[in-house]
């Protein structure tokens, strides 16, 4: 892939850091109300992203009308907008106003096993998605309870990169670049710490491996499993979603789940990635407006598989 120009990166960096100043002036529910505004706008203008979307809400939601799928769609625009305007403000963010912008309420089940796990010095993988606002869940995490590592893939514009790197790590977060992840993540794990990984995109056949996801096949990645089985890890599927009624972000999560153990280093793998991509489905499932379907999330198919785009 050809890169950018040197002109076309810093108009991109100042196109996004106007946008983000300019919403940073406003109060946040002003902004997060512009916010979602616009981008509410994009579902009518991005046609292309459109196609992607409804096509994806067909699959998911076959028992669904097209106006019910559309009204899903305008939701993940209007998501995309909230959690733009969201991290506008991180820069004025303190723990206390975290605090009272989402709320971390764990089953009492799951918040013994965690302690359990951390007074054993097991590590834990934080399994995300692009459900509700995960820029502000793991911002939120490490303002209110310990830094987290998390594996994230660069972006295409260095400005921009290290312009959100800056805003993500203000409470102490680390990226760990996706390309040269392995030894470093294997070493947090090992210590006990905590590693972020989002695991709901379609990845290359040589990334991942075939688990169902609502009903379909979906190459999904193998590095959370490979991680925990490797260090002995347990694996939360967790997400932070905008709660219309309580007007705040709450985490949510799935069961807590121990990495596969038959003996078979194959089946282990494609048993734990199945297991977390079902929590993360049901996550989904209660709040689908919320989720990115603007993404091709079954473009890889199983040999083959005809194309379903």
């Amino acid at each position: 892939m050809a890169k950018n120009s040197k002109s076309q990166i810093w108009f991109e960096y100042a196109a996004v850091r106007s946008v983000l100043a300019l919403l940073s002036i406003l109060p946040r529910k002003a902004a997060v109300g512009i916010g979602s505004s616009i981008a509410r706008l994009g579902f009518y203008a991005l046609k292309s992203l459109r196609r992607t979307g409804m096509r994806n809400l067909e699959i998911a939601f076959p028992e669904k009308s097209v106006a019910q799928r559309e009204r899903l769609l305008q939701g993940t625009f209007e998501n995309l907008g909230r959690v733009l305007a969201e991290i506008s403000h991180f820069r004025h963010a303190t723990p206390a106003k975290l605090e009272q912008l989402i709320e971390f309420h764990f089953d009492p089940d799951v918040l013994a096993v965690y302690e359990n796990l951390k007074t054993g010095g097991r590590g834990v993988i934080i399994v995300s998605a692009h459900l509700g606002n995960w820029e502000l869940f793991v911002y939120a995490w490490s303002a209110l309870y310990v830094p987290m590592s998390y594996l994230a893939r660069p972006l295409d514009n260095p400005l921009i990169e290290d312009l959100t790197v800056s805003l993500r790590t203000k409470f102490g977060n680390e990226p760990i670049n996706k390309t040269n992840a392995v030894n470093r993540a294997l070493k947090i794990l090992r210590e006990g710490g905590i590693l972020g990984i989002l695991a709901d995109v379609n990845v290359h056949p040589k990334e991942g491996v075939f688990v169902p996801f609502f009903g379909i096949p979906a190459c999904t990645s193998t590095g959370a499993a490979l991680l925990a089985i490797r260090t002995n890890a347990v694996i939360i599927p967790m997400c932070g979603v905008w709660d219309e009624k309580k007007q705040h972000y709450i985490a949510i999560h799935g069961a807590v789940i121990e990495p596969s153990r038959t003996g078979d280093r194959s089946r282990d793998i494609v048993e734990t990635t199945a297991r977390f991509t079902a929590e993360i489905e049901k996550l989904i499932r209660a709040y689908p407006d919320q989720w990115l379907w603007i993404h091709k999330r079954w473009k890889t198919r199983p040999p083959g598989e005809k194309a379903l785009y």
